[in-house]
């Protein structure tokens, strides 16, 4: 069966949570130590970081999980439609100029105008137009990846594609697909053998989790969006040097508001609250991520709990009912997840849903398949040992 198109695995209009999966060209060490050459790229990690970080503060998309790889780079995303729905306006105009300022470099400030936001907003065909891409995951990616493919071929003086193609999505359909899925993501480092626990695998939602609630704080990527006075940019234009403005601009894109956050301010609360059950988009207004809503019903220290008790399940196979917690079997229990099977599920995902379009327990993934009218998806059946009814 061939796989989805993007279409039909999720929709810009539509609130959902996405798996996605981006490899770099021929699965090459281009953000590691290159194994040919031994040398070692692995600070280009922190570049994707930020980049993520940035693009969480004015798109309307929601970052639950990540990691960065050597050589690809995993992300659960939730498009949020109805937070772009309460923007206004001129938020949306200045959100969008932010990324994509249109026009070179060289013939400005490359920031955004009081009179850009103008003229965007007055476009009313077009701000509709962005507005929808401000939600849509692709769009997302699309300035994730290509300012990274740049910034690397300028820095190895060379030409051609960085990443092998457009990334690959999972739709996750419930709360033990996403639970299973965040494991999955949060531990690659540790399964590959670059760390030995969640609390040493920087570059990972996991890592900054744990060292945002131990009070660390970094230097904020987020996007400043203000836009700057006319007339103040035309002044600066005629009457400062190209090459100042240059360096300034090297300087603002390295800390643009100047301020300092939580490690993990920019990424999405892990825990989902009650009350956000309900249609309440909850926009977050502190300029670092879309929303405050959480996607999991669990607090951090229940989710570490787990994260650490897995990454230790290094022996193959399913584990005895005896050697299971009774808290963690009941956290997994709650989710629909067969305590038993739990390590396998997390630690052999390629078997399970390795060649997926469609992440969750069999009758939500059937269910799923019914209303995108499909037949099946692969992994349902395989997957059900993991599962309980």
């Amino acid at each position: 069966m061939p796989r989805p198109q993007r279409c039909e695995q999720f929709d810009s209009g539509e609130v959902c949570i996405v798996h996605v999966v981006q490899r770099c060209v021929r699965r090459a060490f281009l953000a590691g130590i290159d194994q040919a050459s031994g040398k070692d790229y692995s600070f280009r990690k922190e570049w994707i970081r930020r980049r993520m970080e940035a693009l969480a503060s004015v798109f309307a998309v929601d970052v639950l999980s990540y990691v960065v790889m050597s050589n690809h780079m995993h992300q659960i995303l939730r498009n949020r439609p109805d937070v772009c729905a309460e923007w206004s306006d001129e938020e949306v105009a200045i959100r969008w100029l932010r990324v994509f300022p249109g026009r070179r470099l060289e013939e400005h400030l490359a920031e955004p105008t009081e009179n850009d936001v103008k003229t965007l907003v007055r476009n009313k065909e077009r701000l509709a137009e962005v507005r929808r891409r401000l939600s849509d995951i692709s769009w997302f990616m699309r300035a994730l990846a290509e300012p990274i493919a740049r910034m690397a071929n300028k820095e190895d003086e060379c030409t051609g594609r960085f990443w092998e193609g457009r990334f690959k999505a999972q739709r996750i359909v419930d709360e033990a697909g996403l639970l299973a899925c965040s494991m999955y993501v949060d531990l690659n480092p540790v399964r590959a053998a670059i760390a030995e626990s969640p609390e040493e695998s920087v570059h990972t939602s996991a890592y900054d989790r744990i060292e945002g609630s131990n009070g660390e704080k970094i230097p904020s990527a987020a996007f400043d969006l203000k836009p700057i006075p006319t007339e103040e940019a035309a002044r600066k234009i005629r009457d400062t040097p190209v090459e100042t403005l240059r360096e300034e601009r090297k300087a603002k894109r390295k800390h643009p508001t100047g301020r300092r956050i939580r490690r993990d301010g920019w990424l999405s609360p892990l825990r989902l609250q009650a009350d956000a059950l309900a249609a309440h988009p909850q926009v977050h207004t502190d300029g670092l991520r879309s929303s405050d809503k959480g996607f999991l019903h669990l607090t951090l220290s229940q989710y570490k709990r787990l994260l650490d008790w897995t990454a230790q399940r290094t022996g193959a196979g399913a584990t005895a009912v005896q050697d299971i917690p009774k808290a963690i079997a009941k956290t997994l229990a709650d989710v629909g997840i067969d305590a038993a099977m739990w390590r396998d599920l997390v630690w052999d995902w390629q078997k399970y849903f390795g060649k997926s379009a469609c992440v969750g327990r069999p009758e939500s993934m059937r269910e799923h398949a019914e209303r995108s009218n499909r037949h099946h998806y692969r992994g349902q059946a395989i997957g059900k040992a993991c599962f309980t009814s």
